[in-house]
């Protein structure tokens, strides 16, 4: 892997944030506001992986979940049923809800014009039409895209454009377990210094799906609007697999000594 670093300036230490042990992953316990300067920090040491743990990501992502406790991945939280769980299992809530879909441009924004990227998954015509809204609406480069479909069929291929368009973060739209797998498996051969699954940002930014309106968002019911949008696709997630998602979180390991990181820390 390439360890040039970005054009960041003022690099300075940052004090990495509490983890909290769930349903077998290290997820953090932090900010968007200490989140961000973490990550810039790390661009300059090794290349991070973020991804955001919805109850979905706990289900679906257990056959990982021992790739992904390594010291180059931070898992951060994604929605209220992780908090609902957090509860549960540690009485300790998170301070703030971590969801790619709004964290994702926010630190985007804060690179500024250091930011280079690449955007990967999704139907075809969704990438571009997400590149237009990160370009027009946020002023963020993006330097390459691929849809997840026939332009990511051939691997090679596919990392060699990437690696080709000098881009320092890389957004992989696959959905869990997918996006998740397809980093694990070609991030060393990958120059970028942030890999993120993202899921279905690509779309929201697209336009062809809606987020839920703000107050439904402050009330923490954006997963009810959502349902009632796309009934067939999301029923069993929020049914069943909630169940199976509790019942993991309330049964796994919840140690944190399970991980590499001494007192908590990464």
């Amino acid at each position: 892997m390439n360890s040039k670093s970005p054009q960041l300036t003022g690099a300075t230490h940052i004090a990495e944030p509490e983890i909290i042990a769930l349903g077998g992953f290290p997820i953090l316990r932090t900010t968007s506001a200490q989140l961000i300067p973490l990550l810039q920090q790390k661009m300059h040491q090794q290349q991070t992986t973020l991804l955001f743990a919805n109850t979905n990501f706990i289900v679906q992502c257990q056959a990982e979940k021992t790739a992904l406790a390594s010291a180059e991945t931070l898992i951060v939280n994604d929605g209220i049923g992780l908090d609902i769980a957090c509860w549960l299992v540690h009485r300790q809530r998170f301070i703030e809800n971590l969801n790619g879909t709004d964290f994702t441009p926010l630190f985007l924004q804060h690179l500024g014009t250091d930011a280079k990227v690449f955007l990967l998954g999704a139907k075809p015509g969704i990438a571009q039409r997400a590149a237009q809204t990160l370009i027009n609406q946020y002023q963020i480069p993006v330097v390459g895209l691929r849809n997840g479909y026939d332009e990511a069929s051939n691997s090679d291929a596919l990392i060699a454009a990437i690696n080709a368009s000098d881009a320092n973060v890389i957004l992989v739209a696959m959905g869990n377990p997918y996006q998740e797998q397809w980093i694990l498996k070609h991030r060393q051969r990958l120059n970028a210094r942030v890999l993120m699954g993202v899921g279905a940002l690509l779309d929201f930014l697209a336009g062809d799906k809606k987020r839920a309106p703000a107050f439904v968002q402050r009330v923490r019911l954006e997963w009810l609007y959502r349902l009632c949008l796309e009934p067939s696709r999301l029923l069993r997630r929020y049914t069943l697999d909630i169940g199976q998602f509790l019942l993991l979180c309330l049964r796994s390991d919840n140690r944190l000594d399970q991980w590499r990181q001494p007192e908590g820390k990464l």
